[in-house]
């Protein structure tokens, strides 16, 4: 493994680790309806950093980045989804686990990703500056890209596995509604403080 690339990892460690829109979500998704449902949500989110970042290899992120109306278009889409993500869940009673429901984590971990400009800004601004420029570049993309999203794939199933262990304590309802109602207000905070450092 080359120097750069391990330099590559630990950044996208440090990256991944800082508290934000995936963390919030996985924490209130896990804590409230399990541990499964907070995997479907890493199973979307996966997909969406893995579709973000095969985009920006092909130079598409390049074109929303370029475009202020397209980048503001991303940017409030995935403000007001996080929105509706801490009001659905503040407003939601635990549900029964079932194949919908882990369906709809799923839709929900991919959308949050693909309406998150700050990832294609990640992938356009700081994967670039890890590549060699005597290789390939698509190449190398792909390959910064598969790192990026398995150390964040790790990471957030390492926050399911934590804040799934508070889903049997929540089984009360006034608790479970008490953490649910913390926990999306985070959510919105993230939301606003998401809105603040993409502008």
């Amino acid at each position: 493994m080359t120097t750069s690339v391990v330099s590559f990892l630990l950044t996208s460690l440090l990256i991944e680790i800082t508290p934000g829109p995936n963390m919030t979500y996985l924490a209130l998704v896990s804590a409230s309806e399990g541990r499964r449902a907070g995997f479907a949500t890493v199973a979307g989110i996966t997909l969406g950093l893995s579709t973000v970042g095969l985009i920006a290899a092909l130079g598409v992120a390049e074109l929303i980045q370029a475009s202020p109306f397209l980048y503001e278009l991303l940017r409030w889409g995935g403000v007001l989804f996080l929105f509706y993500l801490a009001w659905d869940g503040w407003r939601s009673a635990s549900t029964l686990e079932d194949a919908s429901s882990h369906g709809k984590y799923f839709v929900r971990g991919l959308v949050t990703n693909l309406l998150n400009p700050k990832a294609g800004i990640f992938y356009i601004a700081v994967l670039p500056g890890f590549m060699d420029a005597d290789r390939p570049t698509i190449t190398q993309a792909l390959a910064l890209t598969a790192v990026y999203v398995g150390v964040a794939t790790l990471v957030h199933l390492v926050i399911v596995v934590l804040a799934g262990t508070l889903e049997p304590v929540l089984n009360d309802p006034r608790r479970e509604q008490t953490a649910r109602r913390v926990l999306s207000g985070l959510l919105a905070l993230v939301a606003i403080w998401f809105a603040w450092t993409t502008a």
